[in-house]
């Protein structure tokens, strides 16, 4: 198993997603556990198309940390 983040996203219509770590692949939803697992379904797809064609499956690198600071 690897863990790849996602960011999701409010769009006027519902929520995007998408990782950095995996350039081309993303979903959306009506709401983020949706689109969560929209990406999910993607991600497992979009590997599958890249095996098939013999790319090489990206690692995951990206790290994500919050700082707090007054606004």
């Amino acid at each position: 198993m690897k863990r790849y983040p996602v960011v999701i996203e409010p769009t006027s219509t519902g929520f995007s997603a998408y990782s950095p770590d995996v350039p081309g692949c993303v979903a959306v939803g009506d709401t983020e556990d949706e689109t969560r697992r929209n990406y999910q379904e993607a991600l497992a797809e979009h590997f599958e198309a890249m095996r098939e064609i013999g790319a090489p499956i990206p690692e995951p690198h990206t790290s994500v940390d919050y700082v707090d600071i007054a606004a």
